[in-house]
């Protein structure tokens, strides 16, 4: 348990960055709304699938959880660019504890961005229906794994560096590349091989599957087995990465 108290302290850092926190959980509201409102104004069989509720809810909740990449690669890269991070290397905590104790704030504020979104889309016309509790629930696999690129960044880039690889390139490539907007299938060739191939997909068609009730979709179909396989890796290759940073000092 010596990673709890190194938590804590991560806790704290983000409770003291109230306006990134606010950024996170508002922008989903943001994108819903301006995504319904157009879609409101196309005529009816002519608008894109992707733009009804029940299919942009997902994707935007997906998108809205990259920016949790940012967050925790700038804990990181700002504690490895003070004297903070060299003190508590000569503590006991081994490069797992730093690692989960960075993590673990940022799950629930994965799991507020999925309530926050969930229920305007409610308002916006999503039916309610118990769906909605496992599709936010399932949430916290594509969590992790963006969490756990955030840090894997942190541990290689300097603060200016994380926030120009995390800031603009993670979100869009999450934004291209997930088929939220969009399906894939309209572009087709190597967009969709590329965007079949990383996670961001995988992780919108995960919950879309869980909302819709196709709870075996999310094994056939593979996503569940990606999204898990992209997280264990990025997690063993952040640990790896920060046992190499720890043996430096």
């Amino acid at each position: 348990m010596r990673w709890l108290t190194f938590t804590k302290r991560t806790a704290k850092e983000i409770i003291l960055d109230p306006l990134t926190v606010a950024f996170g959980l508002g922008m989903p509201v943001a994108l819903l709304l301006l995504l319904s409102a157009i879609n409101s104004g196309i005529p009816e069989g002519y608008g894109p699938s992707n733009f009804k509720i029940e299919n942009l809810t997902p994707g935007v909740n997906v998108f809205a959880m990259s920016f949790l990449t940012l967050m925790a690669g700038l804990l990181l890269s700002k504690d490895r660019g003070s004297s903070l991070l060299q003190r508590l290397l000569t503590t006991p905590l081994t490069a797992v504890d730093y690692i989960v104790g960075y993590m673990l704030p940022l799950i629930p504020i994965a799991l507020m961005q999925g309530i926050i979104c969930y229920v305007v889309a409610m308002i916006l016309g999503l039916s309610f229906t118990a769906n909605i509790f496992l599709a936010i629930l399932i949430s916290i696999l594509p969590a992790i794994m963006f969490a756990a690129l955030g840090l894997l960044l942190g541990t290689l880039l300097n603060e200016k560096q994380v926030g120009g690889i995390c800031g603009a390139l993670v979100t869009n490539l999450t934004a291209w590349l997930s088929g939220a907007w969009f399906s894939l299938d309209m572009v087709g060739g190597a967009f969709k091989t590329v965007g079949q191939i990383l996670p961001f997909y995988h992780a919108v068609e995960m919950q879309k599957a869980v909302l819709h009730g196709s709870y075996s979709g999310i094994f056939t179909e593979g996503h569940i087995w990606v999204v898990l396989g992209y997280c264990v890796v990025l997690c063993v290759l952040a640990v790896v990465l920060f046992t190499s940073r720890m043996r430096e000092k």
